[in-house]
């Protein structure tokens, strides 16, 4: 052991976290062409355009821009398709009727698999292949891969579980965080599982592989606490970081921008004029840490849970963010701990600081049940959600708390398909009668981890049927389902229901593999 604890010091001293200025997003280069295109959706989804790559250079074509837009007969749509190009997946998959669940998981990892080397137009390359989240996607998305990574891992396709880790690790090392996706305008991150997929590739490679990405996991941790120490008792929140009235730290989402999300503009804008006693760079804010928990959008994130434009998510400490920031601190402890360092110590403490926090702020005896905490009104949120599963997956939770989530989880959020997001029907994707996979998963596991195996057995079955009955009934599997009526269409969010589809997959076929 003393000899391999001189090598990884060795490696990590070598790591270099060099973090480099952010590639200028579409939104910074493109000004009020981006804006026109946008808000004259000229293109199904606003996605489209910021994804497409300039078959001209920038200066060239804002040039032409400039000297024609105001011509007679002028076509907006015409000019982008001269000047731009799409680099959607064209290619038509069409499913083999004969294949059984884990033979179409199998075929479909070839066909989401990307290689993307170079920077191409909003597109950051990265060095390794990766598998998407969808057929549409050319981005490796964050928080998708590690549940993607599950059937991976299944799989036995280590060698791309292996391989997403690392382009994590070069986005850490590049610009000293993990963004939504690699385009260059997520100035946000998601929800932080990079220390679930570094612990995934241990299971498979060794322990060393905590100490050999702790600088990588390290500087996550930094990115997620920056700001920490300017809080104060009437400073309480910045950046990520929010002190809660007994002194504590824990975190909420947001993002370093408050301007349209260039790939939502046009939605961004017109929710945006909708609250006119509101600054719209605190709408757009608000709308931009929502799209950063991963759970965009949700009635978690809504002061009146009927109207988008009452968003508020940076008034939020989420449940499972820092469930999950409380695992990257356990991580750290064990990784430091292999190499015998004293600040093992250091991070179990914060650890169980969080814990107590959470324990103390989220926690509601009455309701026997974890909430998201508000910090303006100084109170626990009154939304009944799924992610408070997250504190039973993280081990947080005492056993009659976990008892307690386990009664209102069987009374409530099981349905016919599963476990359904929330019990608020908003038209949002995040909440009912919607059911996600990662959620499945995680509810899964942290019900297993209390000894409530029979209720995560139910979760599971009904889970796999729904998504069974749609794999027979259209031969495909969906990125999110209905789960109080299997069958009918789920709700959908700023883009159409997408198939493939990557995080499906992954914790379907896990699943399935624990039958086998």
């Amino acid at each position: 052991m003393p000899n391999i604890r001189k090598k990884i010091t060795t490696q990590l001293q070598r790591a270099q976290i060099n973090i480099a200025p952010r590639p200028d997003s579409p939104d910074d280069l493109l000004g009020e062409l981006l804006q026109d295109v946008q808000i004259r959706r000229i293109f199904p989804d606003s996605i489209t355009f910021v994804d497409m790559v300039p078959a001209h250079r920038l200066r060239k074509i804002l040039k032409a821009y400039k000297e024609h837009r105001h011509d007679p007969g002028f076509d907006l749509q015409d000019f982008v398709e001269k000047y731009f190009k799409d680099l959607l997946n064209q290619d038509v998959y069409t499913t083999n009727p004969s294949h059984t669940l884990e033979q179409h998981i199998d075929e479909l990892w070839g066909v989401l698999k990307r290689e993307v080397p170079e920077n191409k137009g909003s597109l950051i390359g990265l060095p390794y292949p990766y598998v998407v989240a969808g057929g549409r996607y050319i981005a490796q998305f964050y928080w998708d891969s590690y549940f993607i990574m599950l059937g991976l891992g299944a799989g036995g396709h280590w060698d791309m579980v292996e391989n997403m880790v690392r382009n994590c690790a070069f986005l850490i090392r590049k610009y000293g965080y993990i963004p939504n996706g690699n385009r260059t305008y997520y100035t946000r991150s998601q929800p932080p599982v990079f220390a679930m997929m570094v612990k995934l590739l241990a299971t498979h490679k060794g322990k060393t592989t905590l100490v050999k990405y702790l600088p990588y996991l390290l500087a996550e941790y930094n990115f997620w606490m920056k700001g920490s120490k300017k809080l104060t008792e009437d400073k309480t929140a910045n950046r990520r970081v929010v002190r809660m009235p007994n002194g504590a730290i824990l975190n909420r989402y947001y993002d370093a921008k408050t301007t349209p999300r260039p790939e939502g503009y046009k939605e961004d804008v017109d929710i945006a004029m909708r609250v006119p006693d509101r600054a719209p760079s605190k709408v757009y804010l608000d709308l931009r840490a929502g799209a950063e928990s991963g759970w965009d959008y949700s009635s978690r994130w809504l002061a009146d849970p009927t109207q988008l434009a009452s968003i508020h998510t940076t008034d939020i400490v989420p449940v499972d963010l820092n469930s999950l920031l409380y695992i990257l601190e356990d991580t750290l402890a064990t990784a430091y701990g292999l190499l015998k360092q004293p600040r093992a110590k250091h991070f179990r403490q914060l650890a169980a600081d969080r814990q107590a926090a959470l324990q103390t702020y989220c926690w509601d005896e009455q309701k026997a049940y974890f909430f998201d905490y508000d910090i303006t009104k100084n109170e626990r949120t009154p939304i009944v959600s799924a992610a408070a599963l997250f504190l039973l997956y993280a081990g947080i939770a005492t056993q009659d708390q976990a008892d307690g989530v386990a009664k209102m989880v069987q009374s409530k959020l099981l349905q016919e398909g599963g476990l359904v997001t929330s019990l608020h029907e908003t038209g949002q994707q995040w909440d009912w009668p919607n059911g996600w996979a990662p959620l499945q998963w995680i509810a899964i596991q942290g019900l297993r981890n209390y000894g409530h195996t029979f209720l995560a057995d139910e979760i599971k079955q009904r889970w796999i049927a729904c998504n069974r009955k749609i794999y027979q009934e259209q031969g495909k599997l969906v990125e999110k389902y209905n789960v109080i009526h299997s069958g009918q269409s789920p709700t959908n969010g700023e883009y159409v229901l997408q198939d493939g589809f990557g995080w499906t997959n992954g914790v379907l076929l896990a699943l399935l593999k624990e039958d086998i």
